[in-house]
């Protein structure tokens, strides 16, 4: 096998001790499927560039919750977890920490973006922002360099893990080991009138980019941001028989909105089929602050995605907006926690999953009311799209509710192939059969395409969604008509 890719210096692969290959042991489907993470490597990666001691116990702190705690800590969702389909047994992670693009990276500014940093593997590829934003004092710069600029405002931002959950593993992977992080501050009562991209390249076999995005609007402040995760690194030839190692992508996005903050968040997941990607996403929410989210899971071969909402302040409100779109043998696996703190808070959270060929979907949501929570209204929709006899969709949406005094606390689900009422009508109009299908998915998919910010992504989604279901029909799945069924409470 050859690639063309030069990568930096990583923790070597295990030494298979003799030319026999090395048979991997037999995993349960909650086992994680690598063993890189250890106090090892955290202390590794705090001194390659010498880190601040309160960032070495910082990384150690993560390390030890990762080994202590389960991979799922929620009983209820125990029996709807399989990582089976992640062979990340020898995956090896990137070290060095970019403090600065590399030469010759781009410094201009896409068309619609207020700033843009774009990071390929372990390099910075492209970093720029308007000047309107560097006039309004706009922070955009990776975690090294808010290391070396501004150490005492990084580590407030930081230490102690307060902008991750304590109780989720994955989380604080990316505490313990991260190597690569962006951080975004917005000013108080600082408007941005356009987004700021952020991209992410992550594809080189055998390799594993573990990252942090950290966002912090100020009192007042309103910005939107789009995140891609894209296909990175050189294509790889494999003799006959051989098998592409698989990678790893592990990033979060950690939110804190200060009182009146308003944000807007997309995230449009592409990631090559060779790819396992753990995504974690954390808001805290402050007094009459105001949080969207929309995203988009497309690639990977295996996507696992958490995202908690904490309102913690009063009148604060929450809409969170998610699609899947999986073909072949793809397993997306969404868990969301909304959690009501303050008085007169609003959640609406969506999960929507269209499927085809073999792929699976497990969408789990829980609404926690606490008894502070007077006045809350909050809604729970998971709803699952069955394209072919062989998919499989799960919905679990619950609800904990310690406050009776609410104005809504409801959820519902359903998991089903196309309402074949739908597809008769499309096709009384004459419009063929596959178009009539066709139209109806991408429809079912559309509130998360209309919420993304910037033009030029929102079209890049459609696009992709188009060549995906045209991959799909192409490879002969079988279009069920039948009506759709579920529950709703």
């Amino acid at each position: 096998m050859t690639s063309t890719s030069t990568p930096s210096e990583a923790v070597p692969a295990p030494n298979p001790g003799g030319t026999r290959p090395v048979r991997s042991p037999r995993r349960s489907p909650a086992d994680l499927p690598f063993r890189f993470a250890d106090e090892a490597l955290a202390r590794r990666l705090a001194t390659e560039r010498s880190e601040p001691d309160w960032l070495l116990l910082d990384r150690l702190a993560g390390a030890a919750a990762f080994a202590a705690l389960p991979t799922e800590s929620n009983q209820l969702y125990t029996p709807y977890i399989d990582l089976r389909g992640a062979v990340l047994d020898a995956v090896r992670p990137w070290i060095h920490t970019a403090s600065a693009p590399v030469p010759g990276a781009s410094a201009e500014l896409p068309d619609g973006v207020d700033g843009v940093i774009d990071l390929r593997e372990d390099a910075v590829v492209a970093l720029a922002l308007s000047p309107a934003a560097v006039r309004a004092g706009v922070i955009l710069e990776t975690f090294g360099a808010a290391l070396a600029r501004d150490p005492d405002g990084f580590r407030a931002d930081i230490e102690g893990g307060g902008s991750l959950p304590a109780d989720d593993r994955l989380a604080q992977l990316a505490r313990g080991f991260w190597s690569q992080g962006v951080r975004l501050v917005v000013p108080a009562r600082v408007r941005l009138a356009h987004p700021i991209l952020v991209r992410w390249g992550s594809g080189n076999p055998g390799r594993a980019l573990v990252s942090r995005t950290f966002v912090r609007l100020g009192v007042g402040a309103e910005a939107s941001l789009v995140e891609e995760q894209v296909p990175s690194g050189a294509e790889v030839e494999c003799a006959a028989g051989e098998i592409v190692p698989q990678g790893l992508f592990h990033g979060t996005i950690e939110v804190v909105l200060g009182t009146d903050a308003r944000l807007a968040v997309a995230a449009i997941q592409d990631l090559g089929s060779r790819q396992v990607a753990f995504q974690h996403r954390f808001a805290r929410i402050g007094k009459g602050a105001s949080l969207h989210w929309a995203m988009a899971q497309l690639g990977s071969r295996l996507t696992r995605s958490r995202v908690d909402n904490r309102l913690e302040g009063d009148r604060s409100s929450v809409e969170q907006v998610e699609i899947v779109f999986g073909t072949d043998e793809q397993l997306f696996d969404l868990t969301s926690y909304t959690r009501h703190i303050g008085r007169d808070t609003t959640g609406n959270l969506l999960s929507k999953g269209a499927l085809l060929d073999r792929a699976r979907s497990y969408m789990k949501g829980l609404i926690t009311i606490e008894r502070s929570a007077v006045g809350t209204d909050s809604f729970l929709g998971e709803f699952g799209m069955n394209l072919s006899r062989a998919t499989r969709a799960v919905a679990i949406p619950s609800l904990e509710i310690d406050q009776p005094d609410c104005r809504r606390a409801a959820h519902s689900s359903s998991v089903g192939p196309i309402d074949p009422n739908q597809l008769f009508y499309l096709e009384s109009r004459g419009i063929p059969p596959d178009e009539a299908r066709k139209f109806i998915v991408l429809g079912f998919l559309e509130p998360v395409v209309a919420r993304v910010p910037l033009e030029a992504a929102q079209e890049r989604l459609r696009e992709l969604l188009e060549v995906k279901w045209a991959a799909g029909l192409a490879a002969g799945s079988d279009g069920v008509t039948g009506s759709a069924g579920g529950a709703a409470a």
